[in-house]
Parts: structure tokens; C-alpha cells; sequence
């Protein structure tokens, strides 16, 4: 016997290098041509379902490495899952409607925006995102993410957009909708309204000023403390903290009223040693007291209280112009205040703030303030940082204007209550996203479901010609949704009201000629009903999912709004459990963005490293929190990844060619070290399989 027989000399064709950029292609390949999602649901076609019901990313533009993270972080669970015995069919979906479409459409077109009609804006938003479904798709199917990749849904398909105009049928039914005039957030630059979670917020330099307000009938003011002199020209009145004590001062500016606890505050910003308290008062004994309009003395306003007004800042007493802020607006109806919103479309006063129209509202703000000191109003002014809400799309700095729009009552039938209760009823993964949603839920405002747009599902309402008052029939909404069903949302651009829905009265003054609304829905109302659209409607799914799976963001977003229209419309929550990842982050834990130059294009990584790089990265990280990303980090991946291939190609260079398919050793039989060993197998493999049950991958 020669002697290289006795030594166990480790046999494999298992290549030592992996060379995925190429090799993942051909299995990819194979796996097309297998269908391999088929074959894995079939294999389990008696098995119990477990559903992962996907949120639509934005059919706009190429995936980013977030959308990458979401995605795989999907495939991670439903592998699992269908590896443990249940049958995962998973049905990816795209957002295709809306503002982030429309905008770089309109980008595209330039100056030829201005030639072309809104059907014919709406049909080359239609094959933009189009474009980018088909991109996209082949983007994660590169990553090596199954599903059923030939029939995802798309928020712009004629089922799903007669779905929408349907549930919006049931809301009206059970009367949620109604027309209001109303603050709310304003983009100038896209025109259109915005609602909570289509904002975000960044450092904004503004001004802080006192103003003072003469009374009527006595030479006597109020200091008030603004940091919007642009919504001076619509204020109405001020507001003094009801709970709180009051002072009047002798100071060189006159006899103020301000709050008591903020006197010494005031005297530093003023630098007036000789302010002085010669009176103690309370808000109640001002309380309807008219004052002179600062800016426009033909004009008076009164004193009202209200809990909103701060009691660590400014003068303790703020103005109030309910057509230009939330809590103003509530004060306003309190008191049954003029709602006054002099701010046009876009941005600029409109004639009937004669001294200012024409002119930008933030641009206003430096005019205003001259013209408080030239009229002896303004006793001090200083700028200040503080966080502004911007439009999420565009990044313009946002106002609140006061416009007729469409809302979602969240009071309606209990709805607030009834969606924490849901809330309560939900698993949230972690715990901590349980408490983030319960809180914005608690304190969020009606929902403003109209966009100023082209491209969305129309809002399926009709105006009577003579009364000008709103027809919002379900009956007259189910003739729109068959329509619409039928040939798109097109329809609604394209015929006349009575080829629409037949001949119809308006029910306020029997005339029979109708404008139609021109307004459209909310993308989030679209991607809200994907559980009515997709789940409900395809057979392979039930209702409600085993989970939903998103970004921390989606807790004002995807999460809340999809809570709102399910509980609504069925009393209770879409899914079972929500799970929530954190935003991936560059390396100093910075917002990625192009300007920065520190993007990282899945592409470009599955080109250099391999997806399997990216999904080892994605599965090593505690994803609950926000995770830095570069190539640095991605190395540490590719060292891991090599390590294990070694490890694998020395086990299998071990085995040989030994068929070890019918071998099998009892225990009792087995050496001490080898039972050992299995001991430590199955013991650490229970404790992976409780890790992946809780979906800590990164364990």
C-alpha cells in the first residue's frame, strides 16, 4: 500500500473561487428557465399560507440601495418561511401614480409642458412608469428575490384603480368624506396640497420678532411674538395662554402685556433696565379686548385664549390667522373667526393684499418687517435655525394655506379610537415602532385626500352648474368605478358627465348639469387599498397579511394609512404583524444623495461583488436601527463570504466521492466526539431557527 493512500486528501470540483458577477447570472438563468417560484409554491400546494404582502416602492427611476435593503430583507422571510413548510407566495407591486412621477415628466418635457393637454401629460406619465416597473423588476430579480415577477400588481391598472374609486364609495357611504376649507400644508412650487407624510423637515433660517398691538381704547399694547410676519396681513386675533399669569410693563416702547414668567426673557432681548411689572393679570381679564391691526389700522382684531401657546419662548402671546396654521384654524372655529388666506396657488399674495401682491410670501417677510419699525410696531428682531417643513419631492419650503380640499374624518364612527385599538391588536417588531405609530395616530388630523395634479385616480365627484353645491353619490361613484373598471382612469378626462353615469339630479336644486371635480387622489390613498386591490382580490393570498415589512418611515406612511382606510372600511387592521427596518445609511451615518457623492447602485455591486455580497451584508446588520453602508464595510462581507465558501469546499473536499445517501450510523454506535458534535449541531441549529422565527437575522 503506497502511502499517500492512508492520507485523507480533500476531493471537490467545488470551485475555490466563486466569481459570482458571472456565475449568479447562469443560476439566475437556470432558475428562469425552471420557474423556480412555481416549483418552490407548488411543492407546498397543500401547505398553510403565509402571507408578506409587499409595499409598492415608486415605479420612478433606477433602485437604490434602500429599496435593495427592503427587498431582500423580504426575501430573507419568505425563503424561510417556505424552507419551514409553508406555501409564500409573494406578489411585488408598484406605486405608479403621483407627484414624483408627474415632476420629472414635466422635468422632461421643459417648455413643451406648456403645448400638450392633461390627457396627453397623463399618457407619457403612463409609460414612464411603465419604464421603470419593467427596470425595476429586472433590478430585483438580480438580487436574487422571488415572486411572481409576470403578474405584480400596479397601482395604475384598471382593476386597481376601479378598486380605489370603490372603497372611496364605501367611505362616502359611511361618511367619512367631506369638503372642507381648511389649512393645510402647501407646496408653491408644485402647487398642490401635501399631507403629513408627504413632508419632511430641514434647518430653516427664519425671523423672530415682537410686534406690538395698540389697544382701541387705550394707549396700552400687547406684545406679541411671531416667526412668520408674512401671515400678519391675515391676522384676525391673538391668543394668551389660559392657565398662565399675566404682567403689564412699563418699558421705553410703552405699556406692554406680556406673560408674566417670560418678563425677565423679554427685558434681556430688549436690553431695557428700567422694565418694570406695575400690574399682575390674568388672560381671562383681556379676553375679547379689540386691538389695532398693526399693519392695517383700518382693521381691528380681539383677544382670545388657547393651550397652544408656548409658556418658554417669545412674549407669551401669539397672533392668530386661522386661514395659515393648524392650530390657528382650530382656535379660529372656536371663536368663530374670519378664515383669511390672502396667499394665491403659487406662493405670492394675491390683489387683496394690495401692498404686497404679487410678492412672494418668504420674500414678503423683510418688507413686512420695515414696515412695523417705520410704523413703530416692531420692537425687536432677530434670526433663528429652527426645523422647516419641506415638500418631500421637490424640497421647497412649505406653507399652511387655508383651500377648499377633501378629507378622510378620522372622528367619524369612532375611527381615532378604533385605530388604536387595531394598533393594540398588531404585533410591531420592535417593540418601540408600536409606540411611534400609537403616538402619531393619537394626534394626527384628518386626512386630505385631494392633490392639485394630472397624474392619479380622479376624484370621482361632480359639481352641480347651478348651485355649485358637490353630488358625492355612492350610487353615482359605483357608475364611475364600472367605467373605470372597463377603459382606466382616463375615462374620466376624456367623456362628457352623462356618457359618465347617465342622467342624473343634483339633489340641492333638481338641475341636472354637472362639472366634474378636477382634483385627484392622494398616492397614499392608491398604495393604502393595495390590501383591498391585491390581497382580497387574488386567490393565491388571504386577508388580512401575516405581515407587513417596511422602512421606520412608513409609520406616517404605508403602515398608518393602509390602518386607516382597512379599519374603516372593515373594522380592522390589514396585517397581523409589522415589522420595521431602519434607513441605510453612508458610512458617517449620512443621508445617501448624489450631491454628496456617496450613492452606492446595487447595480454597480452585483457587477463587482455579487448580489450574494449584498444579501450577506443585509442579513449581518441589526437592521431595527439605521445602518452605515460602504465599501469598506461591504469587504467585511466579501472576507465572511469567503471564509464560509472555504469551509464548505474543504467539507465537501472531505466527503469526496463517498455516496453518503444511504449511509446511517445509530447513535448508540457513534463516537463520543461524534455525538458530541451533533449534540452542538442541533442545539445550535434550534437556536437559528428561533432567531429567524423572531426575524433577527443578523444572530
Amino acid at each position: 500500500m503506497e502511502y499517500k493512500t492512508t492520507l485523507n486528501l480533500p476531493k471537490t470540483d467545488f470551485p475555490m473561487k466563486a466569481n459570482l458577477p458571472v456565475m449568479e447570472l447562469e443560476i439566475q438563468k437556470y432558475w428562469d428557465e425552471m420557474d423556480i417560484y412555481r416549483v418552490l409554491l407548488e411543492e407546498r400546494k397543500e401547505s398553510d399560507l403565509y402571507v408578506l404582502h409587499d409595499g409598492p416602492p415608486y415605479a420612478n427611476g433606477h433602485i437604490h440601495i434602500g429599496t435593495a435593503f427592503n427587498k431582500i430583507l423580504k426575501d430573507f422571510i419568505i425563503k424561510y418561511k417556505n424552507i419551514r413548510g409553508y406555501r409564500t407566495p409573494y406578489i411585488p407591486g408598484w406605486d405608479c401614480h403621483g407627484m414624483p412621477i408627474e415632476h420629472n415628466v414635466t422635468k422632461d418635457l421643459g417648455p413643451k409642458i406648456k403645448e400638450i393637454t392633461k390627457l396627453e401629460l397623463r399618457k407619457k406619465c403612463r409609460e414612464y412608469a411603465g419604464k421603470f416597473v419593467d427596470i425595476q423588476k429586472g433590478e430585483f430579480k438580480r438580487l436574487g428575490v422571488f415572486g411572481d415577477w409576470e403578474n405584480p400588481y400596479i397601482t395604475m391598472s384598471n382593476v386597481y384603480e376601479a378598486d380605489i374609486i370603490d372603497n372611496f364609495g364605501k367611505l362616502v357611504e359611511k361618511g367619512y368624506i367631506y369638503r372642507g376649507l381648511r389649512p393645510i400644508h402647501w407646496c408653491m412650487r408644485c402647487q398642490t396640497a401635501l399631507a403629513g407624510n408627504e413632508i419632511e423637515y430641514e434647518d430653516k433660517e427664519s425671523p423672530s420678532i415682537f410686534v406690538k398691538y395698540k389697544w382701541t381704547d387705550e394707549d396700552k399694547f400687547f406684545l406679541i411674538w411671531t416667526t412668520t410676519p408674512w401671515t400678519l396681513p391675515a391676522n384676525v386675533a391673538i391668543a394668551m395662554h389660559p392657565e398662565e399669569a399675566y404682567a403689564e410693563v412699563e418699558s421705553s416702547y410703552g405699556r406692554l402685556v406680556m406673560m408674566k414668567r417670560l418678563f425677565e426673557s423679554v427685558k434681556g432681548k430688549l436690553n431695557d433696565k428700567d422694565m418694570r411689572i406695575v400690574k399682575e393679570t390674568k388672560a381671562k381679564d383681556y379676553m375679547n379686548k379689540e386691538y389695532v391691526h398693526p399693519i392695517d389700522k383700518k382693521k381691528k382684531g380681539r383677544v382670545i385664549t388657547a393651550d397652544f401657546v408656548t409658556t418658554d419662548t417669545g412674549t407669551g402671546i401669539v397672533h392668530i390667522a386661522p386661514g395659515h396654521g393648524y392650530d390657528d384654524y382650530q382656535a379660529g372655529i372656536k371663536f368663530n373667526l374670519d378664515i383669511i388666506s390672502p396667499v394665491e396657488k403659487d406662493g405670492k399674495f394675491g390683489s387683496s393684499v394690495e401692498k404686497y401682491a404679487g410678492m412672494n410670501v418668504f420674500a414678503s417677510n423683510s418688507a413686512i418687517i420695515d414696515d412695523l419699525r417705520n410704523e413703530g410696531s416692531l420692537i425687536f428682531s432677530e434670526k433663528f435655525i429652527h426645523s422647516y417643513p419641506v415638500c418631500w419631492r421637490c424640497k421647497s419650503e412649505l406653507i399652511f394655506r387655508a383651500t377648499e380640499q377633501w378629507f378622510l374624518n378620522v372622528e367619524n364612527a369612532d375611527l381615532r379610537e378604533r385605530l388604536l385599538t387595531e394598533i393594540d391588536n398588531t404585533k410591531w417588531i420592535p417593540g418601540w415602532s408600536k409606540d411611534r405609530i400609537y403616538n402619531m395616530v393619537k394626534t394626527r388630523p384628518d386626512w386630505c385626500l385631494s392633490r392639485q395634479r394630472s397624474w392619479g385616480v380622479p376624484l370621482p365627484i361632480l359639481y352641480c352648474k347651478k348651485c355649485g353645491k358637490p353630488h358625492i353619490q355612492k350610487s353615482t361613484i359605483d357608475k364611475v368605478r364600472d367605467m373605470v373598471l372597463e377603459h382606466g382612469s382616463d375615462i374620466w378626462f376624456e367623456m362628457e358627465v352623462k356618457d359618465l353615469v347617465g342622467e342624473i339630479k343634483c339633489e340641492h336644486c333638481g338641475f341636472g348639469e354637472f362639472e366634474k371635480e378636477t382634483n385627484i387622489f392622494d398616492v397614499w390613498f392608491d398604495s393604502a387599498l393595495s390590501h383591498s386591490a391585491v390581497v382580497k382580490k387574488r386567490m393565491e393570498l388571504h386577508w388580512p397579511s401575516d405581515l407587513y415589512l417596511e422602512a421606520v418611515d412608513q409609520h406616517r406612511g404605508w403602515f398608518q394609512v393602509s390602518l386607516i382606510v382597512s379599519t374603516a372600511t372593515d373594522d380592522r387592521a390589514p396585517y397581523k404583524e409589522v415589522l420595521t427596518h431602519g434607513l441605510i445609511l453612508d458610512k458617517n451615518m449620512k443621508k445617501m444623495s448624489k450631491s454628496l457623492g456617496n450613492v452606492f447602485s446595487p447595480e454597480m455591486i452585483c457587477k463587482k461583488y455579487g448580489a450574494e455580497i449584498i444579501r450577506l451584508w443585509f442579513a449581518s446588520i441589526d437592521y431595527t436601527s439605521d445602518a452605515p453602508f460602504g465599501e469598506e464595510l461591504l469587504r467585511t462581507s466579501l472576507d465572511t463570504y469567503f471564509k464560509i465558501r472555504n469551509t464548505i469546499r474543504f467539507m465537501l473536499g472531505n466527503l469526496g466521492e463517498n455516496d453518503l445517501a444511504d449511509v446511517s450510523i445509530e447513535k448508540n454506535k457513534m463516537h463520543k466526539l461524534d455525538r458530541y458534535i451533533l449534540n452542538r449541531y442541533a442545539k445550535t441549529r434550534k437556536r437559528i431557527l428561533e432567531y429567524y422565527d423572531e426575524y433577527e437575522f443578523h444572530k
